[in-house]
């Protein structure tokens, strides 16, 4: 799974077995800082891979803060950022292998294609991703039960 954030939306793809690719563009309906988008991407993917049947999964981004907060180099100081990692943590243990790796922007490529389309692509136009729009921040949200 990789993952990739603009101004305005996220891009995730979901590489499984047999060729599978599933590509998802987020839009956000909130200003989020470029560490909260990250996170979103995180969550986005995970759930994603997690309703697809996936128990074991290789999360890889660009973003060194989030993946050095989630594999515990880098201490989360921020109360919002706090939960995000929490949310993070708590998606991750679902899984039987999750681990996330840390890649370079220009390895990213095709998950920043799609946080471009997230914001540019017309509701008429047929779709070939699945394009998600988020209205409210993943760490302001209701939490469901697993969270707690």
């Amino acid at each position: 799974m990789q993952l990739l954030i603009t101004a305005c939306g996220a891009g995730v793809v979901l590489e499984g077995p047999g060729d599978l690719l599933l590509e998802q563009a987020l839009q956000f309906g909130f200003w989020a800082t470029n560490n909260q988008a990250e996170y979103e991407a995180l969550l986005a993917g995970l759930n994603l891979a997690y309703d697809m049947g996936a128990r074991e999964v290789t999360c890889k981004s660009d973003s060194q803060v989030m993946v050095g907060q989630v594999n515990g180099d880098f201490e989360v100081k921020e109360p919002l950022l706090q939960r995000y990692y929490h949310a993070a943590k708590n998606s991750i243990a679902r899984f039987s292998k999750a681990p996330l790796q840390h890649i370079p922007r220009e390895d990213n490529k095709r998950a920043d294609i799609l946080s471009k389309l997230s914001v540019t692509k017309k509701k008429s136009h047929q779709r070939s991703v699945i394009q998600i729009w988020l209205r409210h921040p993943s760490g302001r949200r209701p939490r469901p039960s697993a969270w707690l």
